[in-house]
């Protein structure tokens, strides 16, 4: 496995080292993406009295926020492939800070809209992509491991911003706790910091190999002179083919997840958000319902980085995505079974169930894609996924509400909710195992060819050393016939 990526990466990828500091840095980054639209909620029944707007008009800030997010993946991917992870990452934070400064002198809701929503949303989505990206460049054996800790930053810091919210709102109101939030999320700038670019040593080539035989000076000359030239080629139109490059849709292995997912996402934020209404609802108190945030929060913390592990696994990895397919179904089924919870305990019972798996998940979301498509094409496949993922994300919670107003009762959302995820997790399975035993025959059809192509060789070689031995006796005989008749001839002349 090594050997093959290091011939289509042309580097071996260290797996540790700095890369530890690196998926701190995605942490951070990652935390701050996921967490920030779900802590805002605290700030917007205040905020709807100031403007004096309604509950479906607020809510529509964190929709478009994770909306923008999702699909500002393919310019994030763009400018990753031009400038490299840690710029882009640093341009987010900068982008997340200043929106908040500027939400916190608003005079309207629409103003919340483009400052929180639009510049926040594309600022969250330079945080996420390049987190994940740079991740797959540090590391291949621990990858899974890696990848679990760096998405578990969204539920610490969901559990930290929460508090702090309130906090901040009973402190200072909501202005000044936008103003103080716009200068937290400058720490993303910071973690940007971390992503040090990895430097990798060009393999020269058979024509450089030469060239260092006969001139290193003018080998390594050479080599720089290609490289720049290559840089200059590799424009923005270059890197927006790239990322708009259709082949990707040709692999069946990403159409599968592409299709699974989106059909997932239509219900896998919508329990989150009305988890808190609803047990309000079956007459659980303020502070208990937000504590079964909490609780959720909490294991899902430590599902994350539990679930890399355990991907990492010989027993696992090579078939991660029925891993993925499994949480996917698991969280349907919990949902089906959420309106059967009875009192304040059983909810508890959910969230707990809820939060293991949404931590599955979520640790899972971005490495079965990378084993998918690999780390080269990674950033690409990830900015066509989130563009195309940005339409379920925004449209899930307004459809989960629209079924709460039309019956009256959550029920019915979390039935809907848990049958789309239910359909999404058996439709990856299904497909996953079709296209891994695709995927086996194809290995052991490569395997047959490459045995054949041995026992040839070998038999040309045996045959090749049989002519050899043949050629030998002949000369041999030919010697000793010769031999034989030079000892005739002295023999005539003796007697003669």
């Amino acid at each position: 496995m090594g050997a093959v990526l290091d011939e289509v990466l042309g580097y071996t990828p260290p797996d540790g080292g700095w890369g530890w500091v690196v998926v701190f840095g995605a942490f951070i980054s990652i935390g701050f993406s996921y967490a920030f639209p779900k802590a805002l909620t605290v700030y917007f029944k205040e905020i709807r009295k100031h403007f004096g707007v309604s509950y479906s008009q607020i809510a529509w800030v964190s929709s478009i926020m994770l909306a923008v997010m999702y699909a500002g993946g393919p310019i994030s991917s763009i400018l990753v492939n031009r400038y490299g992870c840690r710029p882009v990452v640093i341009t987010g934070g900068i982008m997340c800070g200043v929106s908040m400064v500027a939400a916190s002198f608003s005079t309207s809701i629409t103003h919340l809209y483009i400052c929180v929503g639009i510049v926040g949303g594309l600022g969250l989505s330079f945080n996420l992509q390049p987190s994940l990206t740079i991740i797959g460049r540090y590391f291949q054996s621990r990858r899974p491991i890696a990848n679990g800790l760096a998405m578990a930053g969204s539920p610490v810091f969901l559990c930290t911003l929460a508090p702090l919210n309130q906090f901040l709102f009973d402190r200072f109101g909501w202005r000044g706790g936008f103003f103080i939030l716009g200068g937290m999320l400058l720490n993303c700038c910071v973690a940007g910091s971390l992503m040090r670019p990895l430097s990798i040593a060009i393999k020269p080539q058979s024509n450089e190999a030469e060239m260092l035989k006969s001139s290193s000076g003018n080998a390594v000359i050479s080599q720089s002179s290609d490289q720049e030239s290559k840089n200059h080629r590799r424009g923005c139109i270059h890197s927006i083919s790239c990322c708009t490059n259709l082949s990707l849709f040709r692999h069946r292995g990403f159409i599968i997840y592409l299709i699974g997912n989106m059909v997932m996402f239509f219900g896998f934020f919508s329990p989150m958000i009305f988890l808190a209404p609803y047990a309000k609802y079956r007459g659980v108190d303020e502070y208990s319902a937000a504590s079964l945030l909490s609780a959720l929060a909490l294991v899902d913390m430590f599902a994350r980085p539990g679930t890399g592990m355990l991907a990492n696994t010989r027993w696992i990895r090579p078939r991660v995505q029925y891993l993925f397919s499994f949480a996917i179904t698991y969280n349907g089924v919990c949902h089906l079974l959420c309106p059967l919870a009875s009192g304040y305990w059983g909810l508890v019972a959910y969230a707990v169930c809820y939060g293991l798996v949404y931590g599955m998940v979520c640790a899972l979301l971005f490495e079965c894609l990378m084993d998918l498509v690999g780390p080269c094409r990674f950033s690409n496949a990830v900015g066509l996924v989130t563009i195309l993922e940005c339409c379920p994300v925004l449209l899930g919670p307004p459809i989960a509400g629209a079924l709460v107003d039309m019956f009256g009762d959550y029920s019915y959302m979390f039935y809907l909710c848990g049958a789309v995820m239910l359909t999404a997790g058996l439709f990856l399975f299904i497909m996953n195992f079709f296209n891994y035993r695709r995927m086996d025959r194809r290995a052991k059809r490569a395997q047959e060819k490459s045995l054949e192509l041995r026992e040839t060789t070998g038999q040309c070689r045996v045959r090749q050393g049989d002519l050899v031995v043949e050629e030998e006796d002949l000369i041999q005989s030919h010697a000793e016939n010769s031999g034989t008749i030079q000892d005739k001839a002295e023999k005539e002349d003796n007697a003669v």
